[in-house]
């Protein structure tokens, strides 16, 4: 397999092997979709913190859980979702912005939602371990083939 493939050469057999070519087509772009989704609503979802808050005075009243960590440290993290997000969308220092996603969602679980338990309708840590699990496999992998950091040459 060489470095640009992203297709295994020991793929299982397929039950509809009209297919083949299909797949052999798409799975390429497998990454990028992943990664520009997660990246995007990422970016929508911290710019919608920061736009509903007002700023690090305004956290503390509306977001009980910046009262854990610090309002301005919480106006960084969503600045870190907003800016982060758009350059994981673009696969621009990818790892670097999905790894420091991961620790914040990893700290949203494991601090501020796990006594709540498992369901986010009870405020639980299902939907940011989720998200903390995708990132953390952003950043494992990288921005992919159809990235800035790969059309750069260089990546963290």
């Amino acid at each position: 397999m060489s470095s640009t493939d992203e297709t295994p050469q020991n793929e299982p057999r397929l039950f509809f092997p009209a297919l083949q070519r299909f797949y052999a087509r798409m799975i390429p772009l497998s990454w990028p979709i992943l990664r520009v989704g997660v990246g995007l609503i990422l970016a929508v979802h911290g710019y919608g913190k920061i736009g509903r808050t007002g700023g690090p005075a305004q956290l503390l009243v509306k977001m009980p859980e910046a009262a854990v960590i610090g309002a301005e440290l919480t106006f960084l993290l969503m600045v870190t979702e907003f800016i982060g997000g758009l350059c994981i969308a673009v696969g621009l220092a990818t790892r670097f912005f999905a790894a420091a996603a991961a620790i914040e969602m990893a700290v949203l679980t494991f601090y501020i939602y796990w006594g709540n338990g498992f369901g986010w309708l009870s405020r639980g840590y299902e939907y940011v371990l989720l998200w903390g699990l995708m990132l953390f496999a952003i950043a494992l992998r990288g921005g992919g083939p159809w990235s800035l950091d790969r059309a750069i040459g260089k990546e963290l």
